[in-house]
C-alpha cells in the first residue's frame, strides 16, 4: 500500500475561509484548552468528596489506558477508513487524509477543538448517565488526559528531532506509517499497542527524494511515492 505525499508543503482544506481558519490549531491549543479544566475539575471532585485519592490514581490510570486503545481504534479504524462514495472519502480527507499528503504542515498537527470537543462532551455525557461519580470522574480525566499526551506526542514526533532512544524509535515507528507502511504502525503515543495487535511494520527509509519546500495548491509542486 502506498500513498503519495508531499514535504514541507501546505495547502487549503476548505474553500470557506471561516472553516479554513478552524482547520488550523496550535499545538499548544489542547493544553491550554483541556489542561486547567481537567485540573479543576479533579481538584473539585476531590475537594467535595465525590471521588478521593485512591480511587482518582486507580481510575485515571484506567482512562489513560482507555485513551490508548481508543487512539489506536481511532486511527486505524476510523482515520484509515475512506469508504466507497465521494462523501466518505471527503470525510476521510478532512480526517486524516490531509494529514497524509501533507505530513509536515505545523498547523495541521493537532486535532481542532471543533472534534475534540464534541468528542469529550459525548465520552463525558455518557459517563455522567452511568453515575458513580468516584469512579467515572477521574476515569474521563485520564481519557482526556490520554488524548492531550497523544496530540503533544504527535505534534513533537513531526516538529521535533528527538534525542532520546525512547523518543527516536517512536519516530521511526510513526514515519514508517506515513512514509513505508501506511497500512501498519498505527500507534502514536507508543509502539505497544502495534505488537499486541499484530500490526507493526518496518521502520521508514529515507525517501528517496523531497518536494520542493514551497506552498502548493491541489495538482500542483512535486509529489513523492513511497
Amino acid at each position: 500500500m502506498s500513498r503519495a505525499y508531499f514535504r514541507h508543503q501546505s495547502t487549503r482544506m476548505f474553500e470557506n475561509d471561516f472553516l479554513e481558519a478552524c482547520s488550523k490549531v496550535h499545538p499548544a491549543v489542547p493544553i491550554l484548552l483541556y489542561g486547567p479544566f481537567t485540573l479543576g475539575l479533579l481538584g473539585w471532585g476531590l475537594y467535595t468528596g465525590r471521588t478521593t485519592v485512591g480511587m482518582s490514581v486507580l481510575f485515571v490510570t484506567l482512562g489513560l489506558l482507555t485513551w490508548i486503545f481508543m487512539e489506536y481504534g481511532i486511527h486505524r479504524f476510523f482515520f484509515h477508513w475512506e469508504g466507497k462514495g465521494p462523501i466518505t472519502r471527503r470525510v476521510h480527507e478532512i480526517a486524516h487524509g490531509y494529514h497524509h499528503k501533507y505530513p509536515d504542515d505545523p498547523q495541521r498537527l493537532v486535532m481542532p477543538p471543533s472534534a475534540s470537543v464534541p468528542l469529550a462532551l459525548l465520552i463525558g455525557g455518557l459517563l455522567w448517565l452511568v453515575g458513580h461519580p468516584a469512579q467515572t470522574l477521574p476515569y474521563f480525566i485520564g481519557i482526556v488526559w490520554g488524548y492531550m499526551t497523544y496530540d503533544t506526542i504527535h505534534w513533537a514526533t513531526h516538529h521535533h528531532t528527538p534525542r532520546t532512544k525512547w523518543g527516536k524509535e517512536l519516530r521511526a515507528h510513526h514515519m514508517a506509517h506515513h512514509f513505508a507502511t501506511p497500512d501498519r504502525n498505527f500507534g502514536i503515543s507508543n509502539r505497544w499497542v502495534d505488537i499486541l495487535m499484530g500490526s507493526g511494520g518496518r521502520r521508514a527509509r529515507r525517501p528517496a527524494k523531497e518536494a520542493s519546500r514551497q506552498h502548493v495548491r491541489p495538482g500542483e509542486g512535486s509529489v513523492v511515492k513511497p
